[in-house]
């Protein structure tokens, strides 16, 4: 399938986050960050923890202000609205948090954290509280029974099916996932990214997902972005990722990957050495201590995001060279 310019509903612009230390150093924890996520698709965005991919998603939600760059949704800077614009645009952008239980009040009923946004935003009549409350369980396939319980009172996968429809509950154009689903179980992490599925078809949904789980974001998106120590290094399509991967620590987190076709010939690859500190961020290539390919360049020079394909970019001098 083809896309252009015009089926990209949010884009990011060189985004910057620089944080001021206590001892007034910078850390930088994204650094020109640029993403297109296109109309009723899922991006993923994986990476070690500590990697930026959080912080670059609270940006998007106006969590955090950027140090430079833009993030633009439908032509507007949405980086730059003040509070009033940025809580009407809520509508548009929800998002569903990793820790379910801390992100609903722990004495509201759940029939009244589902409905909570639509009367914020003037929405729902209360005449028509309960009937709405139970339309948005029937569509995360929770039963109505639940809508006078507390969150106390329900599982970790139950509660994230009520985050998803509280997100839901507004209509939005653009849902982000900041690592919904990996405080859960494998089985309710299938049944939960099988509903998202279901619901980005229903709704043409477009999806900002955030996982550190490579295999999880890969089966869920259409592209993903790899990052590293604040950087995207590699934007790639999703399904073709093990063919067609080129950067070095892409390559890496798939060689790390076990599955029940890894046999004794092919053995699990580990990356060696750990991350660098984001205060102490190498000269050049922020892979370059890790990286069994570095030449004298990476270490004086940082690399450019660079297209090497359609859809397919790399920032790695190696692969400028070819």
């Amino acid at each position: 399938m083809e896309f252009n310019d015009r089926d990209i509903i949010l884009q990011a612009k060189d985004v910057t986050k620089i944080f001021k230390t206590q001892n007034n150093k910078s850390l930088t924890a994204c650094d020109k960050i640029n993403i297109d996520l296109k109309r009723g698709r899922c991006f993923g965005i994986v990476g070690e923890s500590g990697c930026g991919k959080s912080t670059f998603v609270r940006m998007v939600m106006n969590l955090e202000n950027i140090t430079s760059g833009s993030i633009i949704y439908k032509g507007q800077d949405i980086s730059k609205f003040n509070k009033n614009e940025v809580w009407l645009n809520r509508k548009n952008i929800q998002m569903i948090f990793q820790d379910a239980m801390s992100a609903f009040n722990p004495k509201m009923k759940i029939i009244d954290i589902l409905t909570e946004p639509l009367f914020n935003f003037g929405l729902l009549e209360k005449k028509f509280k309960y009937e709405k409350a139970k339309e948005l369980l029937n569509m995360v396939e929770l039963s109505e029974e639940y809508l006078e319980s507390y969150p106390h009172n329900l599982s970790g996968g139950q509660l994230q099916r009520i985050g998803i429809a509280r997100a839901i509950s507004l209509e939005p154009e653009i849902l982000i996932c900041d690592e919904a689903t990996s405080a859960l179980d494998v089985s309710v992490q299938s049944s939960i990214i099988k509903l998202l599925r279901k619901l980005q078809r229903e709704r043409n949904l477009s999806i900002l997902f955030i996982c550190h789980d490579l295999m999880l974001v890969k089966s869920f998106s259409q592209e993903l972005a790899v990052m590293y120590l604040g950087n995207v290094v590699e934007v790639i399509d999703s399904e073709k990722m093990q063919e067609i991967a080129l950067h070095p620590y892409t390559k890496a987190l798939l060689n790390a990957v076990f599955t029940l076709n890894t046999f004794s010939e092919n053995k699990v690859k580990l990356l060696s050495g750990e991350v660098p500190s984001h205060l102490d961020v190498p000269q050049g290539c922020p892979f370059v201590n890790r990286c069994e390919y570095a030449m004298e360049i990476c270490k004086k020079e940082k690399p450019l995001l660079k297209e090497v394909a359609p859809d397919h970019k790399v920032a790695c001098h190696l692969i400028s060279r070819k």
